[in-house]
């Protein structure tokens, strides 16, 4: 018998692969379906690629490869008998777990007991060699059988590896030299001091300077002035602004160039006004909450319908999704989705098609995992109603025994997350910027195809006007979500707040136990008023002056879309750094009627500001030019003196009321509190025309740069470096007011065309989570005025909507605390906590976070 499995292995040898160092073993689940080992028909491992595979999908691996040997694994699992008979869980026969038990708790408790069962399985005759065999089967084969039964799982591989893990103290932590230079660094309203630049910012932890970092293919960009500044200083630490939790920092060491750990860096925050040791927390029933938890137990009660017995749901849509500890951002987000027919048309519509062509490795490939997700979700396979025998028994036990186990995202959340550096954690992470990142991928992957995230796309026409000479501008841009803001003073129950607050101060200096906390009830009409007020535009530029003036900026839709996204702003920072959640009721419509924002576009009674960017001013020229008596603006000494009086600087008195165009001590008190902590904020005043111009013609007066001009030339050479053509990244470029990271999207979503197709089409930009009111560095995109709304790209129609979803938070931050999701289905509302899947009886439409509304037909 040995000579013969010898002799029928023979041809199969040179495929047949011992697992090395950095192979990932698959064993646990499927690459296509949400099978494993406790599937009725086990799970089938590649012994060359080490990728699982269901009995449905391993003919497709085996006709496309040719790979003939699989590992076939089961795992028979049945509860124990009571009594003097549930003796010791039994072992598999030669002593091996290969099942990770971390990926499949429902069976790992005292209540079961199992028997593993492992064989070696040839294609496609499926003859079957039971293990072990290790007296008659060749070495090799004895070898490898052993090394994938013996592998850890694919992902509790991967988590040691990930740069968390392994990133060492740095050298420069202990003795890290701080200035003392009075650097205070505020919670919000970051920019790079050189660029502009308001994202992947870093603090440096020497003198506090905040700007930009280099520009990287996970989505964050930058211009490197971080790390030419520590060439200029050799200050060799910097953390990451937007990553400061109470656990941490994202730490990089420039000297030793790599990601580094400072067990200082609290004290090092500390120097420059942020305080981490006030952002405690701790854990509640496997999910964090603050230790302030008072205040939001009836949050947690209300959202979760805890105090109903909810009648559990089965079948198609409502399979629930297993949280793999902090993951419940990911799985409200992806059930909602999922319940959108654009997204299950993509994924699950092309379900075989998709899986037809996917990739050698369908782990890594979105579409794949995309489309094994959706279907999992959809199928009903994985959400069946208990046996009526199995109901009986269940009258007598626990309730977390007959609940639905859901699917595990593990194998796409791996997918999303990598490269990411806070989606790649364990911690709890905004669900809001989950959604984007992943409308972000969907686009990057679309190319070419159906691309389900247009439901979401729809255009603002941004009006920008110049307070002094009234003369104005209009862009548009693309967005995918509009964010309204929560106006406190606007709340119904005013006098209520007022009264909790004195008593919450006066027990809080008389030492005695809090009042029960009061939630602000906002009425749903303020914050769409708060939304498309006119707003103050920091930093404005008027091209009509050519200089920096007083401006404001009026958001409208320029399009509609298929599906309206609207987030709720209730997370805030404190003054103290401490991260905040506003505690909000907001009577949010059913139904909502929005054409009355539709975009209206030049008026004939309005002059167009010129198409004029500001002319570069090098900063080593500001001290050169230093006002001159000669050269001195109209500036209203009366305001400044005012100014002047309040103790701010002298200087920056006179710039306040200059940039505010001389329109009183109010507006420039404004402009001093928006820019107070810039470095040169009490530097003298410096105007563009006392600067050199330089080379500039005719049409550029004052050194003032038309908007056609070529990008720069270091950013056409960072795109032509990675393969693509000069004049399709100058168009890139351009369409994306060069921005790297916008433009690299837009190359991948804009095959090459002809140059004055390009320059038209300037809306191809990445989400991003601009609301209406927010002036940065994503906002810049412009399209012609008079461009054509309808095509492929945009969905435009009627502005009236219908509530079908929302995403409700509890907890303090979106860095702790707990997300569901309530979606209307069948005209009823089921809300989805985790793997749990119930009608809801109650849902909390007033505390929800993110709301999904879809179009109204037009009849």
């Amino acid at each position: 018998m040995a000579a013969d499995l010898g002799e029928l292995l023979v041809p199969y040898m040179p495929t047949i692969r011992v697992p090395r160092t950095g192979d990932r073993v698959f064993k646990s689940e499927c690459a296509f379906s949400f099978d494993s080992p406790e599937s009725e028909g086990g799970l089938y491992v590649c012994m060359n690629t080490f990728l699982g595979f269901g009995r449905e999908h391993v003919e497709r691996h085996y006709r496309k490869t040719g790979q003939s040997v699989y590992m076939h694994l089961k795992r028979h699992v049945k509860e124990k008998a009571t009594g003097a008979a549930g003796g010791a869980i039994p072992r598999r026969r030669n002593g091996k777990v290969f099942l990770d038990l971390e990926l499949n708790r429902d069976f790992n408790g005292e209540d079961y007991e199992y028997e593993d069962e492992a064989k070696l399985v040839i294609f496609p005759d499926h003859f079957e060699i039971p293990l072990p065999n290790i007296e008659e089967l060749p070495a090799l084969v004895t070898i490898a059988c052993d090394a994938v039964l013996n592998a850890p799982s694919a992902y509790k591989k991967q988590e040691p590896e990930s740069w968390e893990e392994e990133i060492q103290v740095s050298r420069h932590a202990r003795s890290l030299r701080q200035l003392d230079n009075g650097v205070r660094i505020p919670p919000s309203g970051w920019k790079c001091q050189k660029c502009e630049m308001r994202e992947n910012l870093w603090l440096n932890l020497t003198d506090g300077a905040v700007l930009c970092g280099k520009w990287f293919f996970d989505g964050s960009g930058g211009n490197g002035h971080a790390l030419e500044h520590y060439r200029e200083t050799n200050y060799p630490l910097a953390v990451k602004l937007d990553t400061i939790t109470p656990d941490g920092a994202d730490v990089y060491s420039f000297e030793e160039e790599e990601a580094v750990l400072d067990p200082h860096i609290s004290e090092h925050l500390s120097h420059f006004g942020i305080d981490m040791l006030q952002m405690q927390k701790r854990t509640e029933n496997g999910h964090h909450t603050d230790n302030n938890a008072r205040p939001r137990v009836s949050e947690w009660e209300v959202i979760q319908e805890s105090g109903m017995k909810l009648k559990a749901v089965y079948g198609s849509g409502y399979t629930g999704i297993k949280n793999l500890g902090n993951s419940c951002y990911l799985g409200t987000v992806m059930q909602v989705l999922f319940s959108i027919p654009d997204f299950q048309r993509m994924y699950v519509g092309n379900l075989q098609r998709i899986y037809d062509y996917s990739p050698l490795d369908p782990t890594q490939d979105f579409a794949t995992q995309m489309a094994k997700l959706g279907h999992g979700l959809l199928s009903g396979q994985y959400s069946k109603p208990p046996m009526k025998s199995e109901l009986i028994e269940q009258v007598m036990k626990e309730e977390y025994k007959h609940q639905q186990k859901g699917v595990s995202p593990r194998m796409l959340k791996a997918l999303v997350s990598r490269g990411h550096p806070e989606f790649s954690s364990n911690r709890q992470q905004d669900a809001q910027d989950l959604l984007l990142h992943i409308i972000n991928l969907v686009e990057r992957n679309s190319a070419g195809s159906e691309n389900p995230s247009d439901v979401f796309r729809f255009l603002v026409e941004e009006r920008v006007q110049c307070c002094q000479t009234r003369r104005v501008r209009y862009t548009q841009r693309v967005d995918y979500c509009i964010q309204l803001p929560a106006p406190i003073e606007a709340a119904t129950n005013r006098e209520e707040l007022l009264a909790y607050e004195a008593k919450r101060k006066d027990a809080e200096e008389n030492m005695r136990a809090p009042p029960q906390p009061v939630r602000a009830r906002i009425p749903f009409t303020a914050c769409l008023q708060a939304f498309t007020e006119p707003e103050n535009v920091p930093d404005f530029w008027s091209s009509a002056l050519q200089a920096k003036s007083a401006g404001v900026k009026t958001s409208r839709f320029a399009s509609f879309p298929e599906y309206l996204l609207v987030q709720i702003k209730k997370f805030t920072f404190g003054v103290d750094w401490v991260p905040k959640k506003l505690d909000l009721a907001i009577d949010v419509p059913d139904f909502l009627d929005l054409n009355r924002l539709r975009a209206t576009g030049l008026q004939a009674s309005e002059e167009e500001l010129p198409d004029l960017m500001p002319p570069i001013v090098l900063p080593e020229d500001t001290r050169d030019n230093s006002m001159s008596s000669v050269d001195s603006p109209e500036i209203d000494e009366a305001a400044v003196m005012q100014l002047a009086e309040m103790g701010f600087p002298l200087e920056a008195c006179r710039k306040a009321v200059y940039y505010t165009g001389n329109m009183g001590p109010e507006m420039a008190f404004n402009w001093i509190i928006a820019h107070m902590e810039e470095p040169d904020f009490a530097e003298p005043l410096t105007l563009p025309s006392m600067i050199d111009p330089g080379p500039s013609t005719s049409d550029s007066p004052m050194g003032a740069t038309p908007l056609a001009n070529s990008p720069p030339e270091e950013s056409i050479a960072i795109l032509t470096s990675m393969g693509f053509p000069r004049t399709h990244s100058i168009q890139a470029l351009k369409a994306t007011n060069n921005n790297l990271e916008r433009a690299l999207d837009w190359i991948f979503t804009h095959p090459e065309e002809e140059e004055s197709d390009a320059l038209s089409d300037m809306a191809d930009t990445e989400p991003n989570d601009n609301t209406f009111s927010n002036a940065n560095s994503h906002s810049d995109s412009t399209l012609s005025p008079d461009r054509d709304t309808s095509g492929p790209r945009v969905k435009d129609g009627p502005g009236r909507y219908e509530l079908f979803a929302f995403i409700s938070h509890m907890g303090a931050s979106t860095m702790s605390g707990h997300y569901v999701c309530h979606i209307k289905k069948e005209g009823r509302w089921v809300i989805y906590n985790d793997h749990k899947v119930c009608l809801s009886e109650r849902p909390p439409k007033d505390l929800g976070y993110i709301y999904f509304y879809h179009r109204l037909s037009s009849s």
